[in-house]
């Protein structure tokens, strides 16, 4: 997965990739993983991606703590205590891909990667009559989703 490496105020990346590409990238390669960095709240009302059709389920670390919504001080220590190792692909997805983005920045600087921010997040900026999940992001792409 060649991307253009993201030069931003904040550090590195390896760059936004689509959500079609994102998927395709965990079903393709084992030792990647999608980390989703959404709240417990937009996990359970929302919905999540559904990687069952690649063995595996996304890795469920909040990025900012609902519903103060501060920084996660232990982000970087969480995702390493989901099991993920340096030197793995990681994809991670927001609601709209702002705060991960943030996140893949982040767990670069921390020394994991190559990280990817999912370019729209699982729902996207809102169409014209406010909704989202219909103009971009995971759900509108197609890729399996589920909600409990």
């Amino acid at each position: 997965m060649a991307t253009e490496t993201k030069k931003t105020s904040a550090g590195n990346y390896a760059g936004d990739v689509s959500p079609q590409q994102a998927f395709a990238a965990i079903r393709g390669d084992p030792a990647a993983a999608l980390i989703d960095c959404r709240t417990q709240a937009e996990w359970s009302f929302v919905g999540l991606p559904d990687l069952r059709a690649a063995g595996r389920q996304p890795v469920l670390v909040e990025w900012q703590r609902y519903p103060a919504m501060t920084l996660n001080p232990d982000f970087v220590a969480e995702v390493a205590r989901a099991g993920i190792g340096k030197g793995q692909p990681l994809y991670f997805i927001c609601r709209s891909g702002s705060r991960s983005r943030a996140a893949a920045i982040a767990m670069t600087e921390a020394g994991y990667g190559p990280c990817y921010n999912v370019a729209g997040g699982f729902e996207g900026n809102r169409d014209a009559e406010g909704h989202r999940g219909t103009v971009e992001g995971w759900k509108a792409a197609g890729c399996p989703w589920r909600q409990d």
